[in-house]
């Protein structure tokens, strides 16, 4: 197998997969601005790859479009379909990612009803049969999973030992259960708990911690903490590519003309695909905590397209 995380120096610090924030434009951003050791496409369902109409289809693949400078880059895949995730693994493969990750944490209602997503844990066989097809479609590509402490209460002690059995690269642990939600604060105890059954399993899979990290400072405490092989790091990239650049701190005009770029990234990319109000989350993340902000995200809030965006930035930084 052409693993490609036995090669990562650790601790491994990744950015985790979300809907409409880690797309295309988005991941190209920040591979320019701080690269973390590792990137994940949004995750994409299998079912859709596999039974759309062509226009369904092309928005999808548009999902899993990247460019070189993100690798190593993980393709996520939700399904309980064995069939459609053995071939979405195989179009990940032929398509040049560096692995596969199967989303078993998802508390999504639409995608637990497919009996995909934070379901899985309900469905241990299922769940096992789901990685070996992402194998048998991946081939050499690394294979790995997503998922939470638990469904309804922690259940790692009998969850986490039935996915090790599969050889799996990676198991990253969301420290909460489904039912917690982001309700209540990450559960780190959790993850260390994780750590002890990989080990006692005698497993090679690494575990990658996630939940609540604001940034690498915090992620190296919970590495030291809990003996994970890594962190996941989320929300914490919201307005700030430069997350992973430890100790870097922006400047509200580098700020600016990141959103700009970002903003003209989205339109070339994923005008037509996406709709242009999903940047304006990203506008609310970017513009805060300065003299102005307030009536600068107003404007923005306003906007239709990336030149609009851009004047407005630039009659800002010119004043």
């Amino acid at each position: 197998m052409n693993n490609f995380w036995s090669k990562l120096k650790r601790p491994i610090f990744v950015l985790a997969p979300m809907a409409d924030v880690t797309d295309v434009a988005f991941r190209r951003i920040i591979a320019e601005v701080a690269k973390p050791s590792v990137l994940w496409t949004e995750f994409v369902s299998a079912d859709g790859l596999a039974l759309a109409p062509e226009g369904g289809k092309k928005k999808l693949l548009k999902a899993l479009e990247y460019s070189e400078a993100e690798r190593p880059i993980v393709a996520q895949f939700f399904t309980s379909s064995l069939e459609h995730m053995k071939e979405a693994a195989r179009l990940a493969r032929e398509l040049g990612f560096d692995g596969v990750d199967i989303n078993m944490g998802c508390p999504d209602r639409s995608v637990e009803k497919q009996g995909a997503g934070a379901s899985l844990m309900r469905n241990v066989s299922l769940a096992r049969k789901l990685v070996r097809a992402a194998k048998e479609g991946a081939g050499p590509v690394p294979v790995s999973v997503k998922t939470r402490i638990g469904y309804s209460r922690p259940e790692l002690e009998s969850w986490l030992p039935e996915i090790l059995k599969e050889e799996v690269a990676v198991v990253t642990i969301h420290a909460r259960s489904r039912k917690e939600m982001s309700k209540v604060p990450a559960r780190w105890e959790f993850v260390r708990r994780a750590v002890e059954i990989r080990d006692v399993s005698k497993s090679e899979s690494l575990i990658l911690g996630n939940g609540d990290v604001k940034d690498l400072r915090e992620a190296r405490m919970r590495v030291a903490e809990t003996g994970c092989d890594g962190v996941m790091l989320g929300r914490a990239i919201f307005g700030n590519p430069w997350l992973f650049a430890e100790g870097k701190i922006p400047t509200t005009e580098e700020k600016l003309r990141v959103l700009v770029r970002h903003t003209k990234l989205f339109e070339k990319l994923l005008g037509g695909y996406k709709n242009f109000a999903v940047m304006k989350k990203h506008f609310k993340a970017y513009v805060s905590g300065f003299e102005g902000a307030g009536d600068l995200r107003a404007r923005l809030m306003e906007t239709s397209n990336a030149n609009e965006v851009e004047k407005i930035v630039s009659d800002i930084l010119l004043s």
